[in-house]
């Protein structure tokens, strides 16, 4: 007689809190499924901090939100825990949000990819964002590109020279993206 399967475990946000500090292991939920991931890669690392800085410039110049970059929890539901390499906020009375209750509905989050990673950035988490009406970026370092995915959208725009981000009330930010390249992965 065959054992009925056990339902598999939905991992909540609080149930990733829960779980003890694993040094070089980075815990998210989405949807209610534990995703784990390793410390990323140097050129990974260049990547996110060079995204972040650009990023972090052109907010700042137009008081258009704040820039963060991870680790740092954003929960979009019971069942969603993620952090995204970069993200930007919406400012709270003109200041950045302080508290996990002050935050509001995210305006950018941008992953970059990493060969561990890209089914979770591809497909578990590309999905979750669309559906909270996020705009997602997906940096991918080998192949000198960039996904762009509004919320609505079937099919990524794809960026190979430059991506710009339109918000409202502000100019565009425009990155060329050659120079992160070079800088992420140190060669032409």
């Amino acid at each position: 007689m065959a054992m009925p399967a056990l339902p598999a475990h939905r991992w909540t946000a609080d149930d990733v809190r829960a779980l003890p500090d694993e040094p070089g292991k980075r815990f998210e939920c989405v949807d209610g499924e534990l995703l784990v991931s390793l410390n990323p890669r140097l050129p990974h690392q260049s990547a996110v901090g060079y995204l972040f800085v650009s990023v972090n410039a052109h907010c700042r110049a137009h008081d258009i939100g704040a820039a963060f970059m991870a680790p740092g929890d954003i929960e979009l539901d019971r069942f969603t825990l993620v952090q995204p390499d970069v993200f930007v906020l919406p400012l709270v009375n003109g200041r950045r949000p302080r508290t996990a209750e002050e935050i509001g509905q995210p305006l950018l989050f941008i992953e970059v990819l990493s060969p561990r990673t890209a089914r979770y950035d591809r497909v578990v988490k590309r999905g979750r964002y669309q559906r909270a009406a996020i705009e997602y970026w997906i940096v991918d370092l080998e192949a000198r590109l960039v996904e762009r995915w509004l919320p609505d959208a079937d099919r990524p725009f794809i960026h190979t020279d430059r991506i710009v981000w339109s918000t409202t009330g502000a100019p565009d930010f425009s990155l060329d993206l050659p120079p992160l390249f070079v800088d992420a992965l140190g060669d032409p």
